[in-house]
């Protein structure tokens, strides 16, 4: 049976509701977690599949409300503008949201959600981190995700799905696994507009749903495009990718209000140049954007994607006066107790095409062993090219441009973990 229609406005607020009241008296609850770098796509990504599995008829089994989190403090919600830009059009705001700040202090973890009354599923990635990870590892039912698969999902998930595919989006996977539940849900009658004062008849109710709608299709189309750069790099784009956007497209063309004015490409233009807007942002801000984080025994990876070249972040750390970009890059491993330290950057060069780099320092003994053994076994899949090579105080770093333009952190990433385990 579904539950009453709602916006996804509503909706969060009746999620931070359900949390409040599972910790205070420690009920069960589902939740819906994205990634520890909270990008777009998994902001999206947990808000989406939360609303949609909540809300759409669940066919032989009764409703279950799942709670999305994002993956990162509330402070952390100013350094991703792209978000900022893109919640008043799913009608949110950041008080709406739901961050890791909502579940309390890590120390009170255990006594307020019990493992045992909890559910986890993971979107845009596939095996809990951190101190979440120490807990609830054993908790998690399901996934969706489209990075490799480090098996830490049971493959006999029941009642919800264990999907681990490639494709550009994360979002694109969470779509069309919902659209069929999604378009039996938008022909119920199940709406609560009339019940909340928005509507006195079913055209009315018709009204308010392809206007919810609109605005929860712009949250996932706004990750799908940013993500395969509007549908145009070949080297991420998937027929999975090309189906959620002209299915999104026609959830926002529904909408009265929403669709007479959308156009793809300036959509996705907004959304892209919000991304890229890392001005405001100080060299540790931008570092620790879009972060992710491993461990392997004693040795921990962290890495950071920047969507500018690294010309930028050197001239934005001589203006800031606090050394070179090495020197911040140091203070930000030192800062996380890292071993290696990896920026990879993804950007536009001046003749308008696509281009990557990828920075490498570690400052322990083992750090410099990962190192070497990330060159030597990953140099050529890379197609890296030195730009620069240095050693001070201990810290190795390495600067190459990276001809392989297919190989993105999910590429990368697992390289160098490879690289952690082998040295």
């Amino acid at each position: 049976m579904a539950l009453a229609r709602t916006s996804l406005r509503g909706f969060m607020v009746h999620a931070k509701y359900l949390l409040r009241v599972a910790q205070n008296k420690q009920t069960p609850v589902t939740f819906v977690i994205g990634n520890e770098s909270a990008d777009l796509d998994s902001i999206s990504s947990a808000i989406v599949y939360s609303y949609i599995a909540t809300i759409s008829p669940q066919s032989r089994r009764p409703a279950v409300f799942h709670v999305p989190v994002i993956n990162i403090p509330k402070a952390d919600l100013s350094l991703r503008p792209e978000l900022i830009a893109l919640l008043p059009k799913a009608n949110i705001n950041r008080e709406h949201l739901i961050t890791l700040d909502d579940l309390g202090d890590p120390s009170t973890y255990e006594r307020r959600l019990p493992p045992e009354q909890t559910r986890w599923i993971l979107v845009d990635h596939n095996a809990l981190q951190g101190k979440l990870g120490e807990l609830y590892s054993s908790r998690v039912v399901g996934t969706i995700d489209h990075h490799e698969d480090e098996g830490k999902v049971p493959q006999d998930v029941e009642g919800e799905p264990r999907t681990i595919t490639t494709c550009g989006s994360c979002s694109s996977l969470i779509i069309n696994h919902f659209r069929n539940q999604w378009d039996s849900w938008f022909l119920t009658v199940s709406f609560s507009g009339a019940a909340n004062g928005q509507g006195d008849n079913l055209i009315e109710d018709g009204a308010f749903a392809t206007l919810w709608d609109a605005q929860v299709a712009h949250m996932s189309l706004a990750a799908v495009l940013v993500d395969t750069a509007n549908l145009k790099d070949e080297n991420k784009t998937t027929e999975q990718d090309r189906q959620a956007v002209e299915y999104l497209e026609t959830k926002i063309k529904m909408s009265l209000k929403l669709g007479k004015d959308y156009d793809r490409d300036s959509f996705f233009d907004a959304m892209q140049k919000a991304k890229e807007d890392l001005g405001p942002l100080s060299i540790r801000d931008i570092l620790r954007k879009d972060y992710k984080e491993w461990r392997d025994g004693d040795v921990v990876l962290g890495t950071s994607a920047v969507v500018r070249p690294f010309a930028f972040l050197s001239k934005k750390a001589e203006e800031e006066g606090k050394g070179d970009l090495i020197d911040h890059c140091k203070a930000f491993a030192e800062e996380r107790g890292l071993s290696v330290v990896s920026v990879m950057t993804a950007y536009t060069d001046e003749d308008g095409s696509f281009a990557r780099q990828l920075l490498v320092a570690g400052g322990s003994e083992k750090g410099r062993k990962v190192i070497e053994q990330f060159r030597q076994t990953s140099a050529d899949d890379l197609d890296l090219q030195q730009l620069e090579q240095g050693d001070d105080q201990g810290w190795q770093h390495f600067i190459w441009q990276q001809k392989n333009l297919a190989a993105s952190r999910k590429q990368v990433a697992p390289l160098l973990r490879q690289a952690m385990s082998s040295a």
